[in-house]
């Protein structure tokens, strides 16, 4: 893992990876979205509306993805000092609210037929809900870090990590309550999901996924310019001064 910590071996990298990520992305995504559109056969019970699970659950999976990415990045950052752990933590922040957004709407465009409603205040729906907010929260306190020049990263990264406790309440909240939300039709070694849907789904999460990492691994680099050109910029008003 410290083999990566090194910024300018890490931007070697990124440089070609991030556009691998988001070009191989947007055309496995794109053809798995219009697999599931064109080609798979209505469902028996719930007909063409059930063509939304190829953009509702890579967006739910990828939400949850994003806040664990978080949280182990967080503890890298408190436990192993890795210099690029907050700044990993911190780019996945807004490409995970912006996924768990998707899931949230989608669910609720789907929902509106399937159940006859928009919305329903079960485990599911709710936790994810709070994901949603979790990440906003998070965000402000990763801002507030980077203005007071990092002072508070200690606090942002704590956050990270209690945050995670919502994932396997989100994870098993079919489980443990009953509600409207169908239960887990994917667990260990088993699905409930006929074939003709599970494989335009599986390369739907799979594009999703790359185009998330290009997505993280762009802000990332970002970030860092932004880190370089402030010390530069700082470095210059301290050479000014002492002229």
């Amino acid at each position: 893992m410290h083999g990566f910590a090194n910024p300018a071996r890490f931007l070697r990298i990124a440089r070609w990876l991030t556009p691998a990520c988001l070009i191989l992305g947007c055309v496995v995504a794109g053809a798995a979205l219009a697999w599931g559109v064109f080609q798979v056969p209505p469902d028996r019970l719930m007909g063409d509306t059930v063509r939304i699970l190829f953009l509702h659950v890579p967006a739910a999976w990828l939400g949850m993805a994003g806040w664990m990415t978080i949280a182990g990045a967080s503890v890298a950052e408190l436990v192993w000092r890795h210099p690029l752990a907050g700044i990993a933590a911190r780019a996945a922040a807004i490409p995970g609210a912006v996924f768990t957004a998707i899931c949230l709407v989608t669910g609720s465009i789907w929902g509106r037929p399937t159940w006859g409603t928009w919305w329903v205040w079960d485990g599911r729906l709710t936790s994810m809900l709070v994901l949603l907010f979790l990440y906003f929260g998070y965000i402000a306190l990763a801002d507030a870090a980077q203005r007071d020049g990092g002072g508070n990263g200690r606090v942002a990264a704590i956050f990270g990590i209690v945050g995670a406790v919502n994932v396997p309440i989100i994870n098993r909240s079919v489980v443990w309550w009953n509600s409207l939300h169908q239960p887990p039709s994917i667990t260990m070694g088993k699905s409930a999901i006929d074939p003709a849907y599970l494989w335009p789904l599986l390369f739907a999460t799979i594009g999703f996924s790359l185009i998330f990492a290009g997505v993280v691994l762009a802000r990332m680099r970002a970030i860092l310019a932004d880190i370089q050109a402030e010390a530069r910029l700082r470095r210059k008003a301290m050479a000014e001064a002492g002229a």
